[in-house]
């Protein structure tokens, strides 16, 4: 399981909401394979009025529903242009096996209240 899921998962306040890979069934029951194949292989977010963000919308998103600091940095964000935090977003994605990496045979526990909300 990705860091930023294990790390969203505790802290997201709504309870209704689902995780799913790209490639999983709950995504590709929602989504055409040809609009699939053309998202980037990032992080994914269809918001509760049935629009896709991804890259830095998706993250911004994610960060304003978190709460707390986090909510505040989403807003201190969302004043910077979409392109320069595509940018960044770009960079720390292409690092991000370096910057985090995992063991392949790691097995994160995951509560089953938290389980509940993935697409397996």
């Amino acid at each position: 399981m990705p860091r930023l899921v294990r790390f969203c998962l505790p802290r997201y306040g709504r309870k209704d909401f689902r995780i799913s890979p790209l490639q999983g069934e709950l995504f590709a029951t929602c989504f055409p394979a040809e609009e699939r194949a053309s998202l980037p292989d990032s992080l994914a977010v269809l918001t509760e009025d049935e629009r896709l963000l991804t890259r830095s919308a998706a993250v911004l998103h994610v960060l304003r529903r978190l709460g707390g600091l986090w909510r505040i940095m989403g807003a201190i964000l969302v004043v910077t242009p979409r392109s320069i935090l595509d940018w960044f977003y770009d960079r720390v994605a292409g690092l991000r096996k370096q910057l985090f990496h995992t063991q392949e045979n790691l097995c994160t526990v995951v509560s089953p209240e938290l389980r509940r909300r993935f697409d397996t």
